[in-house]
């Protein structure tokens, strides 16, 4: 029932949220994938800075575009590291203060930019550029997340907070029973105490190709159950149904797994070295 009655109470603001945010994200969208394919060289700039609107669907844009041979591997990668996906409704509601909020998601961008950079000077990218096949949009280059299809805004903000509601609710109510039974100290424990294990298994969950992997990060962190380090690892890895899309819209599977483990050693090697420099949000 504390889990029920805390989970209602974030209902108005992430439906408030949501609807915004798809207001915002419809009229801009176009533009700013626009300005991700004209951007070239500058790809990882722009796209850890686009990258951070929330929601999946600019990500899962991002993945269509790679496949189409549209974007490079390091705006790729930048795009994904910086992609919020459902981290900001979450800290929203939560009424996190706004320099916490700014700090997280500054950290993201920075991470993605110099990433994606360092990506782009070193030649890490996969395949060059196959000059004999024209440069396309890829079968899903605009296509968004699958909770953000629906036209009517109202319908997509109900769909969107009735989603992570039940995933909070969920997460709120095993949190409880953990802490009614005393096991509160074990577990943040074994995730805190015990060196790397915390990122590597938050990045394993925000691998999950929906938007619980962000959701399911960011409660456990706002519950004080992981660190920073470890949020920071399964956040900067959570990028919504992008990597999904990119398995579905890139033949090569396996440079597909290759971007994946990428993107996973990425994001827990960031996740340790704010670990260990002791940096807070």
């Amino acid at each position: 029932m504390e889990a029920l009655i805390d989970s209602l109470k974030l209902v108005p603001f992430l439906f408030l949220t949501y609807l915004l945010m798809d207001l915002i994200e419809n009229k801009a969208g176009d533009k700013t994938r626009r300005m991700i394919k004209r951007a070239g060289k500058s790809g990882p700039f722009f796209g850890s800075l686009l990258g951070v609107f929330p929601q999946c669907g600019f990500s899962a844009a991002a993945s269509g575009f790679y496949a189409g041979r549209v974007i490079t591997l390091g705006t790729l990668i930048s795009i994904y590291l910086s992609t919020s996906d459902e981290m900001l409704p979450i800290l929203i509601s939560e009424a996190v203060p706004i320099s916490t909020m700014l700090k997280i998601i500054g950290t993201k961008v920075f991470i993605g930019m110099v990433t994606g950079f360092i990506i782009e000077l070193v030649g890490l990218v996969a395949v060059k550029q196959d000059k004999s096949r024209p440069a396309d949009d890829g079968i899903l280059a605009t296509g968004g997340c699958g909770c953000c299809s629906n036209h009517s805004y109202l319908k997509s903000a109900l769909s969107h907070t009735v989603k992570v509601f039940l995933i909070i609710f969920a997460i709120s109510f095993v949190v409880d029973m953990i802490i009614e039974h005393g096991g509160e100290d074990v577990l943040t424990g074994v995730l805190v105490d015990i060196p790397l294990l915390g990122e590597f298994l938050a990045a394993l969950v925000g691998l999950i190709p929906n938007c619980a992997g962000s959701v399911i990060i960011t409660e456990l962190y706002l519950d004080g159950i992981i660190s920073a380090g470890a949020m920071m690892s399964g956040l900067l890895v959570s990028a919504g149904v992008g990597v999904l899309v990119l398995f579905m819209a890139n033949k090569n599977i396996k440079k597909n797994i290759s971007i994946m483990a990428l993107l996973y050693f990425v994001s827990v090697a960031w996740g340790i070295l704010i670990e260990f420099t002791g940096i807070v949000f």
